[in-house]
Formats: C-alpha cells, structure tokens, sequence
C-alpha cells in the first residue's frame, strides 16, 4: 500500500530525498503526512501535504525539509537538506482521507542516519 524509500547514511549538513509510494491508491484522493520515530522515542510528526496541497511542518523542521505530492505518479516525497544528527530515525509515510481524521494507512518505515 505505502512504502517509504530514499534513506541511507549521510553526514551532517548533507541532503537526502525520501519517497513514498501509494501502489494500489490514488493519491490524490489522500492527505498525506510523514512522521519518524528515533531510536527510544515515540514517534513524531515531521511534515504533511493535504489533497490541495496545503502543507505543515513541524518546527523541528521547518526551513530544511520540504514536502511535495506528485500525484500523476502516485508519489510523495520529502526533500530533507541541512541534516542534522538529530534527524536520525526511521521515517514513515501515512494517509487518511479526511483532514482532521488520524491517519490511517501507514506504510514500512525506511531509515536515515546523519553522522555528525
């Protein structure tokens, strides 16, 4: 249904892309949001892209990542630059169809480490 890609090993200050793939769903029929849960942490919200492309960012984040929907691809993506070590978690990409709902479809995680 989704599945997260793009993630690897980077060193701080660099750039990394994550994709999500909606295999099976339109996804211009879905919010979308990416969260990511660091190692002993609870899971956070990181970013969110409604169906009218309104977009949310956690201040954690805000002014490094970007997120984006391609929906003739049935993508969704997360442009993260200035990577700090911080920012070392598994990433997930999540859909629901109504806007104030939770969301319910979430896919498997793909993770990102930033070396200092």
């Amino acid at each position: 249904q989704l599945q997260a890609s793009g993630g690897g090993l980077v060193q701080a200050g660099e750039s990394l892309r994550l994709s999500c793939a909606t295999s099976g769903r339109t996804v211009r029929n879905y919010h979308m949001g990416w969260f990511r849960q660091a190692p002993g942490k609870e899971r956070e919200f990181v970013a969110s892209v409604s169906r009218g492309d309104g977009k949310n960012y956690s201040d954690s984040v805000k002014g490094r990542f970007i997120v984006s929907r391609d929906n003739a691809n049935n993508m969704v993506h997360l442009q993260m630059n200035s990577l700090k070590p911080e920012d070392t978690a598994i990433y997930y990409c999540a859909a629901k169809t109504v806007l104030t709902a939770p969301f319910e479809l979430w896919g498997q995680g793909t993770l990102v480490t930033v070396s200092s």
